[in-house]
Formats: C-alpha cells, structure tokens, sequence
C-alpha cells in the first residue's frame, strides 16, 4: 500500500512585513548621541523596504498605481526638484532632495504597493501599537527611575530609546500608537480585539504624560476628538468617559499630577504671557523663517538653507542652542537648524511653490480618506477601524507640523505613516464602496 506524499507548500509571508521590519528597527536602542542626524539602522531599512515593492512590483508586470496615486504622491516632487536647484552646494541640494523623497514619496509608495487588503492594513497599525507599546515601557521606566533626558534640572523625561537628541521620538511613536489603538478600538473588529486596543490606548496615556511634549499633547487631544466624532456621538461620549476615569486613576492613583506635569500643562496657555526660553526660541525661528520667504516667496532660499539664512533673520532673543543631556548621553547643546514647523521650515526653503505642492498632496489624502469613511459608515461597517488609523495618523502629522518638523531616528516612521495613510485614502478608500 502507497501513500503520495504531497509536495509541502512554501510559507508565505504577507509583503507588508517589509514595512514592519522598519517599525522594528526602531524599537532598537541607539548608541548616546546616535539621534545626532544623518541616515540610521531604520533609514537604510526603509531604502530595502523601497527597492524590495520595487522588484515585486516589476516581476508582477502590472500597473503598480492608479493614475490618483501616481498624481498625489508624486505632487511634492515639481518643488523639491527645484528648491534642490537653489541648494548652497550639489551635495546639500542631493542629500535634501532624498530626505524628502523619502519621507514623502518614495517609502509611502512602497507602503501602498506591499499592503494587500485591509488585514495587512490592521497588522500594519498593530505594528505601531506595539512599538508604541515597547517605547512606552521604555519610556515609563527612565521616568520612574530617573535615567530619562534632563528636564528642569532632573533626568526625568521620558524618551525612550531615542535619547536626549532626538526628545520627541518616543512622543511621536506612542502618539502614533495611542492614535491606531483608538482607532481599532472604535471599529468592528470581535470585541476582544477591541477591548485589546482600548487597553492599550488607556496605556499609553501614561508615557505620553511623562514625555513633557506640548506639541504631541495638543496633536493627540485633537486627533482623537476628532476620531471619536467620526465614530459617532454615541460612542465618543462613552469613551471620553472612560478617559476621564483613567486620567483620575492616573493622577490620583499613580501620582502622574506632578508639579512638574501641571507646569508644563498650564505653560501651554503661557506662551504669549510668560513664554519660557523654548517657546521664544521657536518664536523667532518663525519669525526668521517667516523674512527668508518674504525675500525669495516663490522657490525660498534652497534646501537644507535654513540654517544658512538663520542669523540675517533671527533677532537677539535666538538663544545658542537646546541643553540635553541624560538618558546615557553627556551634556552637549543642540543647535536650532531649523524652524520646529514644517510648514514654515518648507516655505522658507521651497517657497509658495514647495508648499502647495506638499500641503496640496497632503489634503488630497485627507479628502480621499474622508470620502472612504464615509463610504465604511454608510455601508456594513466594515473598514471603519481602518479608516479611523489611516484619517487620525493623517490628522495627527498635519497638527503636529505646527509645532515641529522631520529630523532624527524617528522620520522614517513618519514616512512609512504616510504610506499607511496613502493607502487607505488611495486603495482602502477605492475598495469601500
């Protein structure tokens, strides 16, 4: 008696583990004064991920984009192309010009051709809660332990593994986190899974606290009202209940109220009465920003100029630089090398130009993206979960680019948010109806 052995299948693992790979460079430590600048671990992973929808795409033999993607993603490159022209040397203008496109077009194109349906779209966000989730505890630790990143005298501030250079890092990631958890959380997944991702929304509450980061508070709070309008009335009033409750048992229970937390909370209704140092300092990087545009308003003064044209334009209130240290770094002063806005920071260098271009792509997901969720609620509700990430990660980045820019460890995530935000407003979106 014979038995045919049937050849074993090869195992198949879904593309957009590309993209996860990234997310999982950067739960790695960096080496002190590794977030200094210049390509990481996670960038050069980030070129792999690119070359790797690449050759996928081209052994498909298929058209990759739809004409609207190809449009909105590739919007940004008209302005990057021409402020690279005005850079101060070929190699600035180059090293701009990648920067951006990697940011922008090159790493969310990828994400978009890698992610396949809206199961690899939730592992996807799932990755983001994760890391957030890791980064978090990180960040937890330095602050209950004091080895964080010196903060009013006191190594308190919580960064995660980022260090001292790169301060919002970790804010970023568990914002990023907190946003994908909420948003999971108020879809129509089983209910375990959304009781999983309410848990850990609730979570991360804690270290987004203890990071001290004004800018990733205002964009969070903002970001996840608007989810849980989006969601319903119903369900934001239930939420915003539970919130209130953690956020006693967290001020109560585990003393997060701190002095030090309460002055930070209150400083950001000070910033035109008694503004500290960091708020002047920004306040004449934009103003500085502000007179490089009014000289050159159509193209600006060239990529990675800024720092070039800071002193002509910056008054005598520009402090020399940003005290870090901790965290397992030594002290050094930071230099201010750019506006911490992104839309000043590409209206100073690229001009009106450069800033329709980006600003147009950007509000051209959030139309398509929108458009999807309202597709989603009118029909079975499937897909919901999605479009909350992808709208609230889009919502959150355009909030947070009043009060910072790219630079750092940290960028590439930003890059492959983007991705994920394309895909839902370029694909998802499509596939809703």
């Amino acid at each position: 008696m014979s038995f045919a052995l049937s050849p074993a299948r090869p195992l198949r693992l879904p593309p957009v583990l590309a993209a996860v790979a990234v997310l999982a460079v950067l739960a790695l430590p960096l080496a002190p004064g590794g977030g200094e600048g210049g390509a990481g671990p996670a960038d050069a992973v980030s070129a792999l991920v690119v070359l790797y929808a690449a050759l996928r795409t081209l052994r498909a033999r298929r058209r990759p984009l739809s004409a609207t993607a190809v449009a909105v993603l590739g919007m940004p490159v008209v302005g990057l192309a021409v402020a690279a022209m005005g850079a101060a040397s070929p190699g600035a203008g180059l090293t701009g010009l990648g920067r951006y496109l990697q940011v922008f077009v090159l790493v969310p194109a990828a994400v978009v051709l890698l992610v396949r349906d809206r199961a690899d779209f939730r592992l996807l966000a799932w990755s983001f809660v994760g890391l957030a989730v890791w980064q978090g505890a990180v960040g937890v630790h330095q602050y209950v332990t004091g080895t964080g990143a010196s903060y009013q005298g006191e190594e308190i501030r919580a960064v995660g593994t980022f260090g001292p250079q790169d301060v919002m890092g970790m804010a970023t990631v568990v914002s990023f986190g907190l946003v994908c958890a909420l948003g999971l959380a108020l879809g129509r997944a089983p209910v375990r899974q959304r009781v999983a991702a309410g848990a850990c929304a609730l979570g991360l509450l804690l270290p987004l606290a203890v990071s001290f980061s004004r800018g990733a508070w205002i964009a969070t709070v903002l970001t996840c009202g608007v989810q849980l309008v989006l969601a319903g009335l119903r369900r934001a009033l239930k939420v915003a209940a539970v919130a209130a409750a953690a956020g006693v048992v967290l001020v109560g229970g585990f003393g997060v109220g701190t002095a030090m937390l309460q002055e930070r909370i209150s400083s950001i209704g000070q910033v035109t009465d008694a503004p500290d140092q960091s708020v002047v300092d920004r306040y004449t990087l934009w103003a500085a920003a502000t007179g490089m545009w009014r000289e050159h308003p159509v193209t600006g003064v060239g990529l990675k100029n800024f720092p070039a044209y800071r002193d002509a334009h910056a008054s005598l209130a520009l402090s020399s630089g940003s005290d870090t240290e901790g965290a397992g770094a030594a002290y050094r002063k930071q230099p201010l090398l750019s506006p911490h806005d992104m839309y000043l920071l590409v209206l100073s260098e690229q001009g009106l130009l450069g800033l329709l271009a980006l600003a147009g792509s950007w509000l051209a997901l959030l139309a398509c993206g929108l458009r999807g969720l309202w597709r989603v609620r009118g029909g079975d509700g499937d897909g919901v979960d999605c479009a909350l990430v992808g709208c609230g990660l889009l919502i959150w980045q355009l909030v947070d680019f009043a009060y910072g820019d790219i630079g750092g460890p940290s960028t590439v995530l930003t890059a492959v948010v983007f991705g994920v935000v394309a895909w839902w407003a370029l694909v998802g979106a499509e596939r809703a109806g």
